[in-house]
């Protein structure tokens, strides 16, 4: 089982997951801090890779580079292989267009490296501008196993507390994992916590519905609902 690593830098999380020996860094914009990680564990940084192309993910990637005898793996074709494996352990690879087309997360069977596809608690902006896609990928994460961790590419706990409560504010159950669970040094969430709190997940609850259907917006297909909540500010 692989085991994974946080690194903070303001609100931007970097990630390394690592077996006993090898490692590979996700948008290691943490450059120094996984370096420093690495060095104090003897592992071996083998690979790095991005959720997307996007630079507060990519800008560390040339400092691994110049200190560690990795290979930078393209999210193309990482995109094309659709797995990979380290020390033996599969990584699964899904294509999530949406917030850009070149959006990939990373799934070990228990840990779900999102990017800005999915934070904790909301979705990233769908610069694509193609919704159909953007609901598809999340329709792909929200299949996922409930107890699938979710590591995101921003810390954006707070302002996505702030819209489930100005959406819902009947619901506690964001309240109760901001009190509980979330911690500047270490944030996740699972997908289950996912289904109770992000009206991103929760667009065929029917308190979401009604709430939709009070702005006058379309909710007869699970794919209008979802176009509807998107369009909701």
């Amino acid at each position: 089982m692989l085991n994974i690593m946080q690194f903070r830098t303001g609100d931007n999380l970097s990630y390394l997951l690592y077996g006993k020996k090898e490692a590979m860094a996700i948008d290691g914009v943490a450059a120094q801090a996984i370096l420093d990680f690495i060095d104090e564990e003897g592992l071996i940084l083998s690979w790095i890779a991005n959720t997307h192309g996007h630079f507060d993910h990519t800008g560390g990637n040339n400092a691994l580079l110049k200190k560690a005898k990795a290979k930078l793996l393209t999210v193309y074709e990482l995109m094309q292989k659709g797995e990979f494996e380290l020390e033996g352990d599969k990584i699964q690879i899904f294509h999530t267009p949406g917030h850009t087309e070149d959006s990939i997360c990373f799934y070990t069977g228990k840990y779900l490296v999102s990017g800005d596809t999915l934070f904790n608690g909301t979705v990233g902006n769908c610069f694509t501008g193609d919704l159909k896609a953007f609901y598809e990928s999340i329709k792909k994460l929200m299949a996922l196993p409930e107890d699938t961790v979710v590591y995101a590419g921003h810390d954006y706990v707070y302002d996505s507390w702030n819209f489930a409560k100005y959406l819902e504010p009947d619901n506690n159950s964001f309240d109760l994992y901001v009190k509980q669970r979330y911690s500047e040094e270490h944030v996740f969430s699972t997908i289950k916590d996912e289904y109770s709190m992000n009206p991103y997940f929760r667009f065929n609850d029917e308190k979401i519905i009604a709430i939709m259907d009070s702005k006058g917006l379309a909710t007869d297909t699970e794919w209008h609902r979802w176009e509807s909540l998107m369009s909701i500010t």
